[in-house]
């Protein structure tokens, strides 16, 4: 395959998926789900905190680049509904709603809408899917939007148990042992951005 053949590829699939119909677009949105719950699987789990790492934040940004805001977003809804319903697809083969509303609670939450806001730019910005410029966005998702509720989410939970935490604490228990692999995360990423998604 030829480069202009590549171009011309990557942009119709781009465009097919964009002009799918909707029960297409709802497919693939579960479709994603379950990757997500997939890569869920993949976890290290840390002795001083509940929260394990795990690859699904991978799938939560890949959601928004390939299914943009709105269904990248029901992605993450479906993955969270289906997971407290029946699906025992949360971290660990474990669901249901206590786990729901456990440790991870905000980073759920934040899962949400860093997928939208990947999405949105995505979506927008033709431009913004460039290497540079979607790991600069994939960043400020994955480390503010997912973080911060994931850390708020946290803070509460360690405080209904009894063991309140300081500021320092919390970053020690539920970002800073998470930091080196989320760059691999974001940097493969926009990879795959700059990959599979057309520039224009």
């Amino acid at each position: 395959m030829n480069i202009d053949s590549y171009y011309s590829t990557r942009k119709n699939v781009f465009e097919r998926i964009r002009d799918a119909s909707t029960a297409t677009k709802l497919l693939m949105s579960l479709m994603m789900a379950c990757i997500t719950g997939i890569m869920a699987q993949i976890i290290i789990p840390l002795p001083w905190t509940p929260v394990p790492i795990t690859a699904q934040t991978f799938a939560v940004l890949c959601s928004g680049l390939f299914l943009g805001k709105k269904y990248g977003c029901l992605s993450q809804i479906l993955y969270i509904v289906l997971g407290v319903a029946f699906i025992p697809w949360f971290g660990g083969m474990t669901g249901g709603l206590d786990i729901f509303l456990g440790s991870t609670f905000g980073f759920f939450i934040g899962f949400v809408i860093a997928s939208y806001f990947v999405g949105m730019i995505t979506e927008k910005y033709a431009a913004s899917r460039s290497f540079r410029k979607m790991a600069i966005t994939i960043g400020i998702a994955n480390f503010a939007l997912i973080y911060i509720p994931g850390l708020a989410g946290l803070a509460l939970f360690m405080s209904m148990q009894g063991t309140p935490v300081g500021i320092v604490e919390l970053l020690m228990m539920g970002l800073v042992p998470f930091i080196a692999g989320d760059i691999v995360k974001i940097l493969g990423a926009a990879s795959v951005s700059k990959v599979f998604l057309p520039k224009d």
